[in-house]
């Protein structure tokens, strides 16, 4: 059921990123992490070589690290693919 779910939020996503945005386009996307220099390290390299400007904030505690990654796209469907691809990191939320 969670799978059917996600693939609903990806589909309601790519539309409204075609009827909103013109495209290519700059996208932000925000991502919370357990700070562990592991996990920082594979959101980082999801987005290696794309031109992407990344920045990385800790809270308060250091218990989490909050990321904040600017790129040009193309397509939703690039935006789409990168959500997926982060999603695989342990304990990362998209915000």
């Amino acid at each position: 059921m969670e799978k059917d779910n996600t693939e609903e939020f990806y589909e309601r996503l790519r539309e409204k990123l075609l009827e909103n945005t013109s495209w290519p386009s700059d996208y932000l996307y925000k991502f919370i992490v357990p700070t562990d220099e592991d996990r920082i390290a594979q959101i980082h390299d999801i987005f290696d070589n794309t031109g992407a400007v990344i920045e990385t904030k800790q809270s308060k505690k250091g218990t989490y690290t909050s990321i904040s990654i600017t790129v040009n796209l193309s397509h939703p469907d690039e935006v789409i693919m990168k959500y997926k691809e982060v999603s695989v990191v342990e304990g990362v939320i998209s915000l």
